[in-house]
Formats: C-alpha cells, structure tokens, sequence
C-alpha cells in the first residue's frame, strides 16, 4: 500500500515491465517504467516514511506560544488558536452535546399535590417534634423548617408558617437574647456555656427569618384561590399570635410594624379588626410599660405620616391603656403605687410557734431586714422605670390628641374629645386654658354651621354635632373634675359659664331628636317622608353610649358635681328643672324615666333652692318666665310653676308616675 502513495505524491509513470507486479493501467500507460520499478526495488522507502515526523493538525489545537525546534533544527514561533474563528464557525457544526445532554436527562415524575401535601406535613411534624424534645440539640432544624416553606404551593407555605409558629411559641424562653459582642466571643467559656450560646444563636437568627417572611407576606395582600384563607392573612394572624404570647422577645418592633402597617389603612375587615384587638389585648396586659410605649409610639408616627386619614377605631385603643387605670390611682397619692395595707399584708394563719435560741432570733431578724430591703429596692426601680415608660406613652397620646384637635379631623372628632375625658385627670394643669378655648371653637363651629359645606363635599365625614357638643362639655367638667377642683378654679380661674348656656339652649332641640335613644349598634331605617334623610350608618359614634347617656352625663356634672354639688348657684337649678320637665314631656319612655331618676336627685341635694318652683301661691321671682330665652340668668325660673308634674302624673309608664312622686315628696317634704 506505500508504493501507490509514493507513485501518486512524485507523479512518475515509468515504464511496466514483465516481472514486475503492477496495475494494469500503469503499465499500459508507460513501457518505460519497468526500468524505473528496477531500481526502486533497492529502496528503503519504508523505513524513511516510518523516520519522518507526522503532519497532524497540531498547530490548530496548538495552545502554547513559547518557541519550538522542529526535527529540521529550525526554530519556529508558534501562535495561539483564533478563538474567535472557531467561535464564528461553531455555529455551523451540528450541536450534538446539547442534544446528548437533552437526551441524557431522565423524565422526572411528576409527584400529585395531594401526596406532595401529605409528605410535607410529615416532615414538619417530624421537625417539630424534633425540636420540641431538645431543641439545644437540634438547633440546626430551625433552618429546615424554614426551607419546607419555600415553595409554590400555598398550602404547604401555611402549614409551614402555622408549624413554626407553634414550636416558636415553645421554644421561646422568658428573657430577651441579647446579641453576643466581640469581647464575648473572645472570654473563653465552659462547654456548656458555648452549647447554649449556639443555640440561642440559631433561635434568634430562624426567628428574624421568620418574622421577615411574616411581614414579606402580609404586605402582598394576594387572595387564595382554594377558598380559604390567604397567605397574608395568615401571616397576620401568627403575628398577632406571636406579639400576645411572647411580647417580651425579640423583634418586637417589627411584629408591631406589621400590624401598624395594617391598621393604616382604611378598609375594616378581619385582618383589621384582628390586629386592632391584638393591640387592644398587649395594652391590658402590659405590665411594664415598654411593650405599650413601642406601640403608642408607631401607631402615632403612622396617624401622622398618614395626615390622621385613619379610622376612629385606631384612636380608640388608647382607651385600653394601663396607665389610665394605673396613673389615676396615683394621681391622688404622689405617683408612689403602694397597695393597700390590707391587701399588702392580707390575713395571717396562727402557726405553731418553733424554739429559736437568743442568737438564732438575732440572726433570723436580720436576714428578715435585709429581705425586706432587698424586695422594696427591687420594687422602687421596676415602679421608677414602669412610671417612666407610661409618663412617654401618655405624652404621646396627649401630643397625638391635641394635633387632631386642633386638625378638626371630622371622623376623629368624637373619638379625641371622648379620649380627653377619660384622660382629663392625668392633663397638667398648664394645658386646661388653651384646651378649654379648644373645646368652645368647637362648639362655636357647631352652632354657627361654618363647616357645613366642608363636611358636604367630604362623602366619608360621619361627623354628629349634636354629640360632638355633648363630649366637649363632658371634657370640660371632667378636666375640673379629675384634679383638685378647689384648687384648679382658685389658681386657673376656670370659667365654664360658657358650657353651661350651650347645653341649657340644645335641651329643646334633644328632646325633639327621634334618634336619642339610638347607640351605634342600633339598626333602623330611614324616614320614608324625607328623601333629605341620610342613610343609616354605624360608624359615626365612637361608642354605644346613646344621646340620651351623653346628655345624662353632662347634666349630672353642671347640676350634681361630684366636688361641690352644694356650690351650684340656684338659678342654674331652677332654669334646668324647669326646662328638663318640659323636655321629659316629649322624651320616649326611658330617656324620659333617665331624666326623672336625675331630677329625683337634683331635688334630694337641692331641695332647698328649688322648692319654690312647686308653690302656686307664693312667687320667689318678678316677672315673667323666658322658656325661649338662651341665657340661663335671663330666663327668670322662679317666676314660673311645674305644671309639668301634673301631667307627667298620668303618665302611661308606672315607673315615671312613680318617679314623679318621689321627685315632688323630696320638696314638698319640707313643708
């Protein structure tokens, strides 16, 4: 086979010859190269093929650039490979290890959703039972936990949540795991102390991962397509759940920013009402302080970054802090919160007395002193510091009301002036002035009607005058009433005439008002021969008490004072016993019973300067009696006579003829 190569590559065509073995088209083509074939024969033509270097393609695949010598001894540089050529032309070749690769790859199974359900909840019970055993021994599960969860399937994400939720409410011990510093990393420590270090590590970081995936989700808001509830409901309520059992840990601040962040909006559902009672329960069961005082202070950063746009209902869970039942005990005793000697000591078991020697007495009365001691430094720094905590929280919620006020937030209106009330014994004296010329705009602006236009145009403001009214003359007597009253009139110079005339003028037009009776949770249509009637709504009262309640309450603190009920001037008595007899005639049954029982102790308290209004023969008055007049001095009561107590006397209702008896057998007693 090296003959034919070599006869090709030198082009010879010697002549054939006859000894010679050759191609027939050889030798027919030249006679000459049987000579030629001759001498050839003493050719070593293999072994020269064999000695000379092969020609392969090596210089393509050539990646080295460092001189070479060739089996001539010449030196030649070799170049690298132009990738980029055989980048260009790699397109043109056929991709075959792309379709190995495709080939390669095996079909994966498609698992049902309803097993791939079923194996992961065995897997989480697995891990929570896990944990739940010896949760420092597998601190490594809480990732595992974790990595369950992230998947497309809705349902095994609430499993998931639900399932550490759970096992985060267990493992969760009672202290707060501060984080470990430089120095702590460096102090050599025990075995033990590195185990629990470790441990506390994975809980706190599984646990921020958590909280952020809580929060992650309630923000998407997306709805679930089985039905049921979605994930960022879901996510809502294991935060509420996490924020009511364990407010003491970790990451306090961000489960309270996802229930703030709810809260912010103005949409009522579930979810808001879930978060809102959350809060409503942390603020009661707030010992203290610091939980209640982390809340105050972003759900007032969120009212103000929302422009207060927010619901009433928001503002009504400051109403459910501690210190508004804790600082109004205090208020009266120096701040100093110190049970009661009998509850402190409570009742003592005879015990059988033990023989002690002289020393031994000695010694137990000084352990005993330095006990005492002990307990009451102890109770003096978690008083100071819960003292602290709630003197923010209430500045917060003062800084808060007082910039609605001065707002005139129509859908917060009610929900500031009731909160005021409740709040009017813990308000500093130096407030009372610029917060009683507060309250009298407002009632200015509901007489004279300046915002009617404005609350026209507002289709959300649910804003009732009438109560509004109502409130700021509450506010007002309960500001006086919560401090010293003695004092506060003898140093302020507080003048509540004002309040007075106003509820003297509305007796009237509440006594016509068929909506007296009516709290916000009472259904009723509207009237039919009004088309001007509004619809009927339920969120425009910031509580159930009614209109009726309202009135009572500011009745009782113009007439019946709780500090100086005996100061009340009797012109005042008698212009509002006259006008409130009047009103009872037109006032349903139990708004009118309500207004009976409260003359019936007007008159048990104040017999004495009323009880000319009941003799018809002797007048204490010049005059004529103004029933129209708006001033309670120039409406001149004794001038007239109740003449309303004969006809409420045939009253259908037996328990207001009743009434009316006892009111006339208080005066007429005297005689």
């Amino acid at each position: 086979m090296a003959r034919v190569p070599a006869v090709k590559r030198r082009k010879l065509t010697p002549p054939a010859t006859d000894g010679e073995e050759s191609s027939p088209s050889t030798v027919e083509a030249d006679p000459k190269s049987n000579s030629f074939f001759k001498q050839a024969s003493s050719w070593n033509l293999e072994q020269d093929y064999e000695s000379r270097p092969r020609k392969g393609k090596k210089k393509d695949k050539e990646s080295t650039r460092l001189p070479i010598k060739t089996a001539d001894g010449v030196i030649e540089h070799v170049q690298a490979p132009d990738e980029e050529e055989q980048s260009d032309l790699e397109w043109l070749e056929p991709d075959n290890d792309e379709d190995e690769e495709i080939e390669a790859e095996p079909a994966k199974p498609t698992v049902p959703i309803r097993q791939q359900i079923l194996e992961a909840k065995e897997e989480l019970a697995k891990i929570a039972l896990v944990l739940n055993e010896d949760p420092e021994e597998n601190g490594a599960a809480f990732k595992a936990l974790a990595q369950i969860g992230q998947t497309q399937n809705t349902t095994i994400k609430k499993l998931a949540l639900a399932t550490q939720l759970a096992v985060y409410k267990d493992v969760i011990p009672g202290y707060r795991i501060r984080p470990l510093s430089e120095e702590d990393m460096e102090t050599k420590v025990s075995k033990e102390v590195r185990k629990l270090r470790a441990y506390e590590q994975a809980l706190v970081g599984g646990y921020q991962s958590y909280i952020r995936e809580l929060a992650k989700l309630a923000q998407s808001g997306k709805s679930s397509k089985d039905g049921g509830p979605s994930l960022g409901s879901v996510a809502i309520a294991c935060a509420c759940n996490l924020l009511v059992s364990v407010p003491h840990f970790n990451f306090r601040g961000e489960l309270l920013k996802i229930l703030v962040g709810k809260l912010s909006t103005r949409k009522v559902d579930e979810d808001f009402v879930k978060c809102r009672e959350t809060i409503e329960t942390l603020f009661q069961n707030d010992e203290d302080g610091t939980p209640s005082l982390d809340a105050v202070s972003l759900l007032t950063k969120m009212m103000k970054g929302k422009g207060y746009r927010i619901d009433e209902s928001v503002l009504n869970t400051f109403l459910h802090l501690r210190l508004l039942s804790e600082f109004s005990w205090k208020a009266s005793t120096n701040h100093v919160d110190k049970p009661s000697k009998g509850e402190e000591e409570g009742p003592k078991l005879k015990q059988k007395k033990v023989f002690r020697t002289k020393k031994d007495r000695k010694m137990l009365k000084e352990r005993m002193a330095v006990e005492k001691e002990m307990v009451q430094a102890d109770a003096t720094v978690s008083h100071e510091e819960r003292d602290r905590m709630q003197a923010e929280t209430l500045k917060l919620v003062f800084v808060t009301y007082f910039r609605i006020l001065k707002m005139r937030s129509p859908s917060l209106m009610g929900a500031v002036l009731e909160g005021l009330a409740r709040y009017a014994h813990l308000i500093n004296q130096d407030f009372f002035g610029d917060l009683l010329e507060a309250l009298k705009d407002l009632i200015g602006h509901a007489e004279t009607g300046d915002d009617v236009e404005e609350e026209e145009e507002d289709e959300e403001s649910t804003r009732n005058l009438t109560r509004e009214a109502l409130l700021c003359i509450i506010t007002a007597f309960a500001l006086l009433e919560g401090q010293d009253a003695a004092k506060a009139q003898a140093t302020l110079s507080l003048d509540l005439s004002f309040f007075v005339t106003h509820l003297y003028r509305t007796l009237h037009a509440l006594s016509l008002n068929p909506d007296i009776e009516l709290s916000a949770k009472s259904l009723h249509l509207p009237d039919p021969n009004n088309p001007a009637a509004p619809l009927p709504t339920t969120n425009n009262k910031i509580n159930i008490q009614t209109t009726t309640v309202l009135l009572l309450r500011s009745l009782s603190s113009v007439l019946i004072p709780q500090l100086g009920a005996r100061a009340v001037p009797p012109l005042r008595i008698g212009a509002f016993t006259k006008q409130l007899l009047t009103s009872s005639l037109h006032l349903p049954e139990k708004s009118c019973l309500a207004t009976i029982g409260l003359l019936g102790k007007v008159t048990k308290t104040h017999e004495k300067k009323i009880a000319a209004l009941w003799n018809t023969e002797e007048r204490r008055g010049d005059g004529m009696f103004d029933a129209l007049n708006g001033e309670v001095e120039g409406s001149n009561p004794f001038a007239a006579t109740i003449w309303e107590g004969e006809l409420l006397r045939k009253h259908y209702c037996p328990a207001v003829r009743d009434g009316v008896k006892t009111m006339e057998k208080n005066v007429l007693g005297l005689r």
